[in-house]
């Protein structure tokens, strides 16, 4: 039985990445990444349609800033849908997604966070927990509510801050936690060891 997975992003996709390799290398259950969406047309998450033949749809946001249109977002829904997923990944989406959004997917779409939440929520949560100061800090997989990175936690990695990180050296440490907590996450849903929302 497949588990299929829906990747929304905007960036460079290196998670995505992480989770596609992971589906080849035969790491992720029963997960089948089945399309990647972005906000952004020349988005890096949308290369990787082509090198894993997975399609990869760019859909207009119709509007700058955090939030998408209202016809965007139903854009969303509907593409998204059509792929009948189980599981939609937020991996850097860069957009706060509202209520209709997160009520047409209930219960099957997860975040991930680059802090340990409920420690620096919102944007740049490295830099924050690098300018706090603090010892400890890592990456969140949890459940997307219409409340912004407060919903139910899934897991966590933790990352130490050494005297000698520079931020550059924190965001690598992060990205690599980010790289092996998703796909272990998806993993676990996909064959049910993660009771869901």
């Amino acid at each position: 039985m497949t588990y299929p997975i829906v990747i929304l992003g905007s960036g460079r996709g290196s998670n995505a990445d992480a989770l596609l390799k992971a589906e080849a290398n035969k790491q992720l259950g029963a997960a089948k990444i089945v399309a990647i969406f972005s906000d952004h047309e020349d988005a890096g998450i949308l290369e990787l349609g082509q090198k894993y033949q997975v399609p990869a749809i760019y859909i207009d946001p119709q509007r700058k800033g955090a939030r998408l249109s209202d016809e965007a977002e139903q854009n969303y829904i509907d593409r998204i849908a059509s792929f009948s997923p189980k599981l939609i990944v937020l991996a850097g989406f860069m957009r706060i997604i509202k209520r209709p959004f997160i009520e047409a997917f209930e219960g099957r779409m997860i975040n991930l966070h680059p802090s340990l939440l409920p420690s620096f929520p919102g944007m740049n949560g490295i830099g924050q927990a690098y300018e706090h100061g603090v010892k400890v800090t890592g990456c969140t997989v949890h459940w997307v509510t219409p409340e912004l990175d407060a919903g139910p936690i899934i897991d966590q990695k933790e990352v130490r801050i050494q005297d000698k990180d520079t931020l550059e050296m924190l965001e690598k440490k992060v990205h690599i936690s980010e790289h092996q907590l998703l796909p272990d996450v998806v993993a676990r849903l996909s064959q049910g060891t993660i009771k869901p929302l």
